[in-house]
């Protein structure tokens, strides 16, 4: 008989710079030759030492190398019980076993039915950029850089054509194969956070790989080249990489937020 599992679901954070991105088996070598480890496999060894265990997680969605997470979320399965659980804070537990680039946040005691992946409704990513002559030393990772004065109002009047529904082909990388490229975007925005920091914000029902940055990669080539906003739309329009720009830097992305219904979230109990 086999033994019964509760299902933990977390929030983790983690500035991404020394990292392969958060799929383990994607290994990326470094010009002097280290290897940069995964972040789910950096996770699950941590957790590994306080559940004495294996572990095998799930998340939300796989950031690519450098790519940062306020909140992503992950979720695996316990033999311990929910009475065991209840007598530590899992941030706690696992701070020792971390680097100091990842914290989990917050955990949950989640229903069987849960899976950070299949259950999410939607996500919300920003993008960074540190607009200024000359690039700091202190944002290098995490944020891009643009040199050349940003106009919001023309960003944002090329975002206004990424709104609803759409075949977004076009901003698809290549190495990860979907039934769909169809999404939904509820929201698309740019503003100051001060005078020399721009925010990117998208909300989605999901994205494709490196949908973001090639979004943002490609606004910003639009208005190098003085192109009229309204190319975002023919774009969109021709499902083809080729149409669309180069990818932005992987440090100005962040994932900031996942969405689950509210009738999952109800039945989720705090630690």
């Amino acid at each position: 008989m086999s033994e019964s599992k509760t299902r933990i679901k977390f929030t983790v954070s983690y500035d991404g710079t020394d990292f392969c991105g958060w799929q383990r088996q994607n290994l990326q070598r470094e010009t002097n030759g280290i290897e940069k480890p995964s972040l789910s496999r950096t996770l699950e060894k941590a957790l590994e030492k306080v559940f004495k265990h294996p572990i095998d997680l799930c998340a939300s969605g796989r950031t690519d190398a450098g790519v940062h997470a306020v909140n992503q979320v992950g979720h695996f399965d316990t033999t311990m019980t929910v009475e065991q659980l209840q007598r530590f804070d899992l941030g706690r537990a696992t701070k020792s076993f971390l680097p100091s680039t990842i914290v989990i946040k917050k955990a949950w005691i989640a229903p069987p039915e849960f899976h950070a992946t299949l259950s999410a409704e939607r996500k919300t990513y920003r993008y960074l950029i540190y607009n200024s002559p000359t690039p700091s030393a202190f944002f290098s990772r995490t944020m891009g850089w643009m040199y050349k004065p940003l106009d919001l109002n023309y960003l944002n009047d090329c975002s206004k054509y990424l709104l609803g529904e759409h075949d977004f082909k076009s901003f698809q990388s290549v190495g990860s194969e979907v039934s769909t490229t169809v999404r939904t975007i509820y929201k698309a925005q740019w503003r100051w956070l001060r005078s020399d920091v721009a925010e990117f914000s998208i909300t989605g029902s999901g994205f494709l790989k490196q949908m973001v940055r090639n979004i943002v990669g490609t606004q910003l080539l639009m208005a190098r080249k003085g192109y009229p906003a309204e190319k975002m739309s023919e774009i969109i329009a021709k499902t083809d990489r080729k149409a669309a720009g180069p990818p932005a830097e992987p440090q100005g992305l962040y994932l900031m937020k996942v969405y689950y219904p509210l009738d999952l979230d109800n039945k989720c109990l705090e630690l």
